[in-house]
This record gives C-alpha cells, sequence and structure tokens, in this order.
C-alpha cells in the first residue's frame, strides 16, 4: 500500500533542515520554525491540538507552541519525522488517513513560500488520494459560497457546492484544488471560469478551516 504521508513527511522533513528555521512559508507570520512547532503540537500535545480548530482553545495552543517553537529546531524537526506511535493522527491505523493531505499541504506551504517554485508533478495515487480529501473539504469550505460552484479535477471527478445563483467554474488537478480550498488560494494554480466579480470573491474568500 502506498504511504503518501510518510513520504510527504520525510520530504517536508530534509526540507526544513534544508532551508533552516527562518525561512519563510505560505502560512502568513509564520517561518519555518513556526510551522514544525504546529506540527509537533498537532502530534504530540492532545491538551492543547484542539486549539488549532476551536477558538475558546486557540489562546492555549498558540502558547503551548511558542514555547515548542523555542526549542533547537533540529530536534523540532527529528520531532516532525518520528512521530510518536501513541498520537491519535499519526499512529500505524490513521496515519495515511489523517496525514496525506496535512503533510502535502504543509509540504507545499514550505515550497511555494519562496521564488522560483513551480507545482511538482505528482504520482497519479497520490492525485488520487487528494482528491478524495478534496471532495469533502469543497462541501465544507464552499458551502455557504454565494453561487453554484462546480470544483473540477479532469480525470477525477466534479461535484457542484455553494448556496446557488450564478455558476461559477473551479478547475484544477487535486493538488491544487485541496491548496485551494484550505485558503492558499494565491499560490494554488487553478482555472476560475464564470462571473468576473464572483471569481475575485472566491480567490479572496477565507477558506481556511
Amino acid at each position: 500500500m502506498p504511504r503518501y504521508a510518510r513520504a510527504e513527511r520525510e520530504a517536508l522533513a530534509d526540507l526544513l533542515l534544508t532551508l533552516g528555521p527562518d525561512a519563510p512559508t505560505v502560512a502568513e507570520g509564520w517561518s519555518t520554525r513556526d510551522l514544525a512547532a504546529h506540527l509537533v503540537v498537532r502530534e504530540r500535545r492532545p491538551d492543547a491540538a484542539g486549539g488549532i480548530v476551536l477558538p475558546p482553545l486557540r489562546g492555549y495552543a498558540e502558547r503551548v507552541r511558542r514555547r515548542i517553537a523555542a526549542r533547537p529546531f533540529a530536534d523540532l524537526v527529528a520531532q516532525v519525522r518520528r512521530p510518536p506511535v501513541w498520537s491519535p493522527v499519526s499512529n500505524p491505523l490513521t496515519d495515511e488517513l489523517a496525514n496525506t493531505m496535512e503533510f502535502f499541504v504543509h509540504h507545499e506551504d514550505v515550497r511555494r513560500g519562496r521564488p522560483g517554485w513551480s507545482p511538482r508533478d505528482l504520482a497519479a495515487g497520490l492525485q488520487a488520494a487528494l482528491w478524495r480529501r478534496a471532495a469533502p473539504l469543497a462541501r465544507l469550505a464552499l458551502r455557504r459560497f454565494p453561487a453554484d460552484v462546480y470544483v473540477q479535477a479532469p480525470g477525477h471527478g466534479q461535484l457542484s457546492v455553494g448556496r446557488g445563483g450564478e455558476p461559477l467554474r473551479l478547475v484544477a488537478a487535486p493538488g491544487e484544488l485541496v491548496l485551494f480550498l484550505s485558503g492558499r488560494q494565491r499560490v494554488a494554480r487553478v482555472q476560475l471560469d464564470g462571473p468576473a466579480a464572483l471569481a475575485q470573491r472566491l480567490r479572496t474568500a477565507d477558506l481556511g478551516l
């Protein structure tokens, strides 16, 4: 069975060591050190990980992340590379499901955080795995968008989401759709067809989950 989550994790860890702790990322205000600390919190601090998605816990989670970020960078990257087997999101039973998209996105956060990047030529299997995650992500991220948004990944599938109204077509490879739908519109290579105002609104919408 392909282990795309493991491959993306290893590639991200290698890139973090290559670039060092102060390189920029796509995540606004976050350096590579900040991103590594976020991943450590997510996998090793279940008491704080809930704050990643739950606003009432966000302050505590951020305080924990900042303390962890102060550790030596090589130690942070080592913890990213080798998650604990007890982690609810990174144990052998959950790793591929929980981390394929997570580590693909954060790998691209680092790759695309500097000038001169270009999209990778992803394996067909990884693209298929990312489409399986892009479809439910689209239903969640675009459920309230005021249009009929037709999300298409040529060769993989399509779906219609949104609250209805004028049609808007979002077309891209699955990996690019995942980046776009997770709030990284400015670095995602997609095609948007439809009314210009709607397209611009979607390109600047807060889609981060």
